[in-house]
């Protein structure tokens, strides 16, 4: 079967491959690939930014359905819809797995950097990490369960009460994710992105967020205390990963407000406000991928119309088409991008 292989580290060194089709262990899960979506920790990967395991099939957000199931697998049948957490292999005996943690266990292997994942016809999958479609979520928006369980994930990390104003920074997938999480919570949702954001911007009012701001256009900060009586907003979810906007989230965050980190940046040492943090008695908080819990409720917002993942969907190729792929992300043209298996 034809795999999008990052066959060594460093800028590029991503090829087409012919593998063969993998068999399931007596644990394992085989599932036919529907779609699989490229992930910004995929660019950051084909840049030579982010480490994998390499020799590896890449691909950790998708969807499809059971082909095969091993000896030991009652919980799944063949024709089942499935989609499935990143997680292939734990060690199972740290207090993080002991508590359901298993994003932060120090030897955990995820599909897509250690383990062969979506970039392909077939993927192997652990029983525990495999999901059943609920009946209103179809194929191309639970391949972006894994990047809403992750912004499930981050608003997990704090309260939002009903009316609370929450800041989202980065109109991306993951933020236009986060901003519909929110909203689902009853908050009243400003998300804030760049001139050259203007495509999300007005995906995100599409989407029914509150408001959209062009930061190079307007003042943020001006809005935010507007629509506060100038307080500041209860919550920031810092999605963008630039230190500018990590700036900008405690200027607009209330006094005791909370801010949370999701955006990753490109370099792991950066200037903060920690005198700000302090004065104002700032909760600050990462939040790291996903775990088990946030799987379920992430598809029941998909199945009950929450969250319209599917309206993030601005282009498709076939894994042979990376190159495309990769132009219209760099370009500013997507939003999001699936790709499904070559013949």
């Amino acid at each position: 079967m034809k795999s999008l292989v990052k066959t060594e580290l460093g800028f590029g060194n991503l090829e087409i491959q012919d593998k063969k089709e993998p068999i399931p262990g007596k644990d394992q899960v085989k599932i036919k690939i529907k779609y699989a979506g490229i992930c910004g920790s995929d660019i950051h990967t084909y840049e030579g930014h982010y480490k994998v395991q390499v020799p590896v099939t890449l691909g950790h957000e998708f969807s499809g359905e059971v082909v095969e199931v091993g000896d030991n697998v009652t919980e799944f049948k063949v024709g089942d819809r499935v989609t499935s957490e990143t997680t292939f292999y734990i060690c199972g005996e740290c207090k993080y797995c002991g508590s359901g943690d298993y994003n932060l266990c120090d030897h955990r292997k995820g599909l897509g950097t250690h383990q062969d994942g979506g970039f392909a016809k077939y993927l192997i999958a652990r029983k525990e990490s495999v999901h059943v479609l609920p009946e209103n979520v179809d194929y191309k928006s639970a391949a972006m369960t894994e990047p809403l369980a992750c912004t499930y994930h981050a608003v997990s990390k704090t309260k939002i009460n009903e009316g609370d104003v929450v800041v989202v920074i980065g109109p991306g997938p993951i933020g236009l994710l986060t901003a519909q999480v929110a909203k689902s919570f009853g908050a009243k949702v400003i998300i804030t992105g760049l001139t050259n954001d203007k495509i999300r911007l007005d995906k995100a009012k599409e989407l029914g967020v509150d408001i959209a701001i062009d930061s190079q256009k307007s003042d943020v900060q001006k809005v935010v205390n507007k629509i506060t009586s100038g307080y500041g907003a209860d919550v920031v979810f810092e999605c963008s990963g630039t230190v500018p906007a990590a700036k900008q989230g405690l200027d607009v965050l209330r006094k005791k407000g909370n801010y949370v980190q999701v955006g990753i940046f490109s370099q792991p040492a950066v200037p903060f406000d920690l005198e700000k943090v302090i004065q104002h008695e700032i909760h600050v908080v990462g939040s790291r991928s996903q775990h088990s819990a946030d799987w379920e409720p992430a598809l029941a917002l998909m199945n009950e119309g929450k969250v319209n993942a599917k309206a993030l969907v601005t282009h498709e190729f076939d894994i042979t088409q990376w190159d495309e792929a990769y132009q219209v992300i760099k370009g500013g043209e997507a939003i999001k991008v699936l790709l499904v298996p070559a013949e």
